[in-house]
């Protein structure tokens, strides 16, 4: 029985699928000894007959699936914890296990990032003008941006346990002897007993500083070292395949985050959060350089120098000693007073490293005489890493942005107005608006009375702004303002934060979330271009936040895709005709709902253009695990972005032909009509929605600090498009990535059935668009969300379901129909294979879900924090790690 656990999880078609299913083979061993020592040999047993039925079930043995179904629903409340949390820490597991095959050279690297750049520097030598490839090289740009996650379930304490599983599966590949091999495998043992006996489920809600926190481990443990790896291994194929050498200081990585500076919606995030993630951000930055400055102390003994460093370090006959010694001590006491005013102690140290280029000059400074003096060997090692992570990270680690709602802004105004008897400026038109702000833009006399006493609301607002004033600008990234709409919301942010000081320019950012907004973001920037301050302001760059997950949460799939890509033509068009660089910021989440595809192809299906200001993107929750948790993931995601831009902007994809265009109008509209018309327009809808999956669950779990609505009550409308799309994820159905898909697509075949075969071999966005569709169709299942209808949903409305599985069938119908051989992942087999091997995983905690969500129904109010609650987490854990998604 112990021997089982996990043994039937991928199907091998190579070797290094074969490595791939002996580690999870040996994993799910471990967890099954680990299982039985603590509970018995019958609570192990009874884990592996729910497999074997799960197993069967999938293969289509229903009186199997039937026999499933009835032992979970017979189970105790105790006993669904504990075959939760074993199919749960399971599926984690195997997570782990697949997560290191990516980055295991060999066979199973066939998709691995750094291929994918080497496999197009290799075309470019042939098909690109040297000249305009080293100008692509210049002008690269990869700004990463990393958000919390509302409905992120991972405890960090478990991320580290699983990283370390990670490197034992890596030390058992470079060992040999059997006495190491066993040590090894006792560490995982140890880690896998430790994770077994630790809470997956965090007892509180995490605060936005925690939140803050989680990121910059992200950036401790992995970041640190991937970002050196990665230069190394860039400037290595740049030589090899292009003869191309880039000076010491390029740079094309920047690092941002939204981690205790997004208040849209969010409460908990105030102006005094935000101070203390600035600061704690600084600490760890120094703590870090603290590190490698020290090392760098001890290893650079040498005395051959330059003059200038030998003047510098007054003649000391260890020259770079003296240097790294006086750079380390001044970290040092830059972080104890940092320390100290984060703890609200007083201290002696003094705040002493405050901009990057007191970090810059001393390391560069060494790193020149060392190449002077013929020490290249000495300067390319552990110095430039030092010099590379200075240039990415900088004093701050990384940029904070600001998000607020352009709602708040207006509130902001409105009372101030009122206060000076000049009006409500919230019932003022547009163009109203925009000349007072511009008027009081253009003024040299203050606007707002130093004896005004603002709402807390308001006053908070102010706060905010008066904070960005009174912070290093570069500490900082962008001010993004959510729901934007009129050129009025941009004026009003700009306005604001020069009343509270601010002597600098910040980047306003529009964000353009729905339907409307897209279609309206050529004339918003169009506007505000024909004003002589704002182009002034803008110092020849615009930044512009286009809405992956709002849109489709309002419009549907195609809808909002067509939309994204048509605002973005637009915008690249105006920023054309005005000289402006346009920096378009991607607000893309993990799944296909908010926008996620993987990134070479994602990137590559964007209109030309789209890329020339480089590339901004948000990098969320459990995403940024999958992708930046260790540090060669992170090596390989910042490889497959270095080549999906440079290949973007040097062999742009195609402008699409009006034919396809025409067909891409059709099935947006008939798309959005269809799914409008089930999610807005139906009454019984929403109550449906609230029955069939556990959404008003999520709300009450301490998964995320931000609440999973912008406003109480209400509808669709009011629920933010993270939970909305993890909600369906948790009964299989997918809905928002797919509703109203499979009706446009079969009226499209039927008059427009040449232009869409076209559009599917030729046209990057809309084959990608269809990659998308397959992947979810794998990770739907309707028999089980017929399960949750059956047991959770009232007899008078499961009729929605019915006919929301006719339509899921007809969508996937449609989608074959165009793909390559009619069969959905041909293209990828791997990930097929992954999906179908975790799905008897999975299912087991799907039927446990439902159960559970009947019970506590059933029990309502005097259910909360009990076991029944607890188990319902691990579930919904299991099922996002099962499904490698959440929101």
């Amino acid at each position: 029985m112990k021997q089982s656990l996990g043994s039937e999880l991928t199907q091998p078609t190579t070797s290094g699928d074969d490595v791939l299913r002996e580690n999870i083979r040996m994993l799910g061993r471990v967890l099954g000894n680990t299982i039985s020592k603590a509970h018995g040999d019958e609570v192990l047993e009874q884990i592996e007959a729910i497999r074997q039925m799960s197993l069967d079930s999938r293969k289509g043995n229903d009186d199997a699936r039937n026999q499933l179904t009835q032992l979970l629903a017979s189970l105790s409340d105790e006993q669904m914890l504990l075959v939760a949390r074993s199919f749960n820490q399971f599926l984690n597991l195997a997570n782990i296990a697949e997560q290191y095959q990516t980055i295991t050279p060999g066979e199973g690297s066939a998709h691995a990032g750094e291929s994918s750049l080497r496999a197009f520097l290799i075309k470019a030598k042939n098909d690109v003008n040297p000249a305009e490839f080293y100008k692509a090289l210049d002008d690269l740009s990869i700004d990463l941006v990393f958000t919390a996650h509302p409905t992120e379930v991972s405890r960090r304490t478990l991320v580290q346990k699983h990283q370390s599983i990670n490197s034992c599966l890596d030390a058992l590949t470079r060992v040999g002897d059997a006495q190491e091999r066993e040590e090894i495998e006792l560490r995982i043992a140890d880690l896998i007993t430790q994770a077994w006996h630790t809470d997956e489920i965090r007892e509180r809600r995490p605060t936005p500083v925690d939140e803050a926190k989680w990121g910059f481990s992200v950036f401790e443990h992995s970041l640190w070292f991937a970002v050196p790896k990665f230069m190394r291994s860039l400037h290595k194929m740049l030589e090899s395949e292009m003869d191309a050498t880039m000076p010491l200081n390029w740079m094309p990585l920047t690092f941002g985050s939204w981690m205790g500076g997004d208040r849209d919606g969010n409460p908990f995030v105030t102006a005094t959060v935000t101070q203390e993630v600035l600061l704690s951000s600084r600490w760890m930055a120094m703590d870090l350089y603290y590190k490698d400055i020290d090392r760098l102390y001890t290893e650079l003994s040498v005395w051959q120098c330059n003059d200038e460093l030998k003047a510098k370090a007054e003649g000391s006959s260890e020259p770079y000693r003296a240097i790294m010694r006086k750079l380390r001590d001044e970290i040092g006491e830059t972080k104890a007073a940092i320390a100290a005013v984060l703890k609200n102690e007083k201290s002696p140290a003094r705040d002493l490293i405050k901009n990057t280029q007191q970090l810059v000059e001393p390391l560069e400074l060494c790193y020149q005489s060392l190449v002077e003096v013929g020490l290249d060997a000495i300067a390319n090692g552990r110095l430039r890493d030092t010099l590379w992570r200075v240039y990415a990270f900088g004093v701050p680690l990384l940029k904070l942005d600001i998000r607020q709602d352009s709602e708040r802004h207006t509130d902001v105004l409105s009372e101030l107005t009122r206060y000076l008897g000049i009006g409500d400026y919230a019932q003022w038109t547009e163009s109203d608006k925009q000349n007072f702000l511009l008027t009081e833009l253009t003024s040299k006399r203050p606007l707002i009375p130093a004896d005004w006493q603002a709402s807390e609301p308001v006053q908070e607002v102010l706060d905010t702004c008066k904070l960005i004033a009174d912070t290093d600008p570069e500490a900082l990234g962008i001010y993004i303002i959510s729901m934007a709409r009129q050129p009025s919301d941009v004026l009003a942010v700009q306005l604001l934060l020069r009343e509270c000081g601010c002597q600098f320019r910040m980047p306003v950012a529009p964000l353009f979330e729905t339907l409307d907004d897209l279609e309206r973001a050529e004339s918003v920037i169009s506007q505000l271009l024909q004003y002589d301050w704002y182009r002034g302001y803008l110092q020849g760059s615009q930044y512009v936040m286009i809405g992956y997950s709002d849109s489709a949460k309002d419009a549907g799939f195609f809808a909002a895709g067509w939309a994204q890509y048509h605002a973005q033509e637009s915008l690249i068009k105006v920023a054309e005709d005005n000289n402006l660089k346009l920096v378009l910021f991607h607000g893309r989440g993990g799944t296909v709902g908010r926008g996620g595809a993987p990134a070479h192809s994602a990137l590559l299906s964007q209109p030309p253009g789209s890329l020339a200001g480089g590339l901004r993107v948000t990098e969320q929750g459990e995403m940024i695990r999958f992708k930046y948790g260790l540090p060669e993931l992170a090596v390989q995601s910042m490889s497959r972005f270095t080549a999906a831009i440079l290949e973007g902007n040097l062999i742009p994809p195609p402008k699409p032909k009006q034919s396809w265009r025409d067909a891409m109008a059709k099935l947006s509209e008939e798309s959005c009509r269809v799914y409008r018309s089930v999610v807005r327009e139906d009454p019984e809808f929403v109550p449906y929605f609230r029955a069939a999956t556990p959404e008003q669950e999520l709300g009450k779990l301490p998964l995320g600090s931000r609440p999973t609505k912008r406003k109480p009550g209400g509808g669709v409308e009011t629920l933010r498009a993270i939970p909305w799309i993890f909600a369906w994820s948790q009964n299989r159905m997918m809905l928002p990535a797919w509703l109203g898909t499979g009706e446009a697509l079969q009226i499209a075949l039927r008059e427009q059935s040449e232009a869409l075969h076209e559009m599917t071999e030729q046209w990057p966005f809309f084959r990608t668009r269809l990659s998308m569709l397959e992947m979810v169709f794998s990770k739907t299942d309707p028999w089980l969300a017929a399960l949750y209808d059956e047991k959770l949903v009232d007899e008078s409305q499961q009729h929605w379901g019915e006919r929301l599985r006719k339509m899921l069938q007809n969508s996937v119908d449609q989608v074959v129909e165009l793909v390559p051989e009619h069969q959905l992942m041909k293209t990828d087999p791997q990930i097929q294979a992954s999906i179908k091997g975790r799905s008897p995983y999975i299912d087991p905690l799907n039927i446990l879900q439902v159960e559970l969500l009947k019970r506590m129904r059933d029990c309502g109010e005097v259910c909360g924090g009990t076991m029944l609650e607890k188990a319902l987490m691990v579930t919904i854990a299991g099922v996002a790690a099962g499904l490698r998604n959440t929101g």
